[in-house]
């Protein structure tokens, strides 16, 4: 009898575990970092072209989908409406659906959709809107719990495209960029919306901000507009501050960090600034470079992911023409460079780079820090596709201005 219930109970642990590994809970990902050891994705397509297993017809934004408990979140823009969908992952039907009245018009012309990707975190999801306004949702119902409207109660300002980072909880804290004086980063319940902390007179940037732990210490690490801040998550502490940005103005830090080690980060971005890892050490407040070169690794818009010691990314701006590269993180130093790739995003399933460009190809190749040979390619969308996608179950979700897909990769 005791037999039969440790294998009943050890099962369920399988099957929660599994059922755990399997979530795209956020923006890049379980650990925010575009990778997951946990999916075992083929180098080929089936029947050699990606498989549509359904589509969802949605309308603008650059906000991707994220994925938990069978449902995908989708945040995006009708009209004058911000709205947030729940689709069945199995068949794409829709579940729930959530509208608020959104102001946002875009300064430069480009979609006045939103930008953030939703956060799931305990039953709950936190999106917060190009307007300002951040809401938390009920995950099964879709019922708002709560609300705040952060450009007037902080006066988060509008930036070159709106408010676009997405949010993160670390600990029992969720940390917002809003950007404005004395509340460049702010900390707050995620369970009432109460406001805990406010730090910072940083600018916000296009950067969403990572998690790290180095000792007991909880951090939030922020690539904002005006540079690098290390803040513990639970009090707002403020543990590193570091200039570091582009000295033209019409500039943007949108990649986000990337942990080499828990108290070492590679930061990235065009317009001269370059690419560099930074070791910290917030108990003593001191942060040191320890390389940093321009032309290696140049990151615009998508994020690097980082595969056994090397980091793999593109690399220049989207109007001059990109690349995707592969550099050692601890030198720079080029691996191997391919200019066959148009602009896009990177996902690392385990030992398979999905790739994603903005024309809506998806392609398929080995991670190998020696070379890069494409094995599978095919569309899936139409232009503009620049929202970052999830992966989940062997499934990869991606959208356009038009549509989200579900594309089943494995066989």
């Amino acid at each position: 009898m005791m037999k039969k219930e440790f294998l009943i109970s050890a099962l369920t642990i399988i099957l929660l575990t599994k059922h755990c590994f399997a979530d795209w809970p956020q923006f890049l990902g379980p650990h925010r970092n575009g990778t997951t050891q946990n999916e075992n994705i083929p180098l080929e397509f089936t029947n050699g072209e990606p498989k549509i297993e359904w589509e969802y017809s949605i309308g603008n934004g650059f906000s991707g989908p994220v994925v938990s408990n069978g449902h995908v979140i989708i945040f995006h823009r009708r009209d004058n409406q911000a709205v947030t969908d729940s689709i069945s992952i199995e068949d794409g039907k829709l579940i729930w659906t959530h509208q608020y009245e959104t102001d946002y018009i875009d300064d430069f012309g480009f979609d006045n959709g939103p930008r953030a990707v939703p956060l799931i975190n305990d039953q709950r999801i936190f999106i917060f809107g190009a307007e300002g306004i951040l809401h938390c949702l009920d995950i099964k119902s879709g019922k708002e719990i709560w609300k705040r409207n952060l450009r007037k109660e902080l006066g988060s300002p509008k930036g070159f495209f709106g408010r676009a980072c997405s949010p993160i909880i670390i600990g029992d804290t969720l940390i917002v960029q809003t950007g404005g004086k004395g509340c460049g980063v702010i900390g707050l319940d995620p369970a009432k919306g109460k406001l805990k902390w406010k730090a910072t007179d940083h600018e916000a940037g296009y950067a969403s901000p990572i998690a790290s732990k180095i000792g007991n210490q909880e951090i939030a690490i922020l690539f904002t507009r005006t540079g690098l801040l290390c803040i513990e998550a639970t009090s707002g502490k403020i543990l590193i501050n570091e200039a570091h940005r582009a000295k033209m103005h019409t500039s943007v830090n949108a990649a986000s960090p990337v942990l080499i080690k828990p108290d070492q980060i590679f930061v990235s971005a065009c317009y001269g600034v370059g690419a560099s890892v930074w070791k910290i050490n917030p108990q003593n407040k001191k942060i040191n470079k320890l390389w940093e070169l321009t032309d290696q690794l140049d990151s615009h818009y998508a994020t690097p992911v980082r595969f056994k010691d090397h980091l793999i990314g593109y690399h220049g701006r989207q109007e001059t023409g990109t690349e995707i590269r592969c550099i050692e993180s601890s030198t720079g130093k080029v691996k191997w460079s391919s200019k066959r790739i148009p602009a896009g995003s990177i996902t690392l399933a385990n030992k398979t780079l999905i790739i994603l460009t903005e024309r809506g190809e998806m392609i398929l190749a080995p991670a190998d820090e020696e070379e890069f040979k494409p094995s599978a390619r095919g569309q899936i969308l139409g232009a503009e596709t620049r929202a970052m996608p999830a992966l989940s179950n062997g499934r990869f979700f991606a959208r356009d201005k038009k549509k989200l897909v579900c594309i089943k990769l494995n066989p």
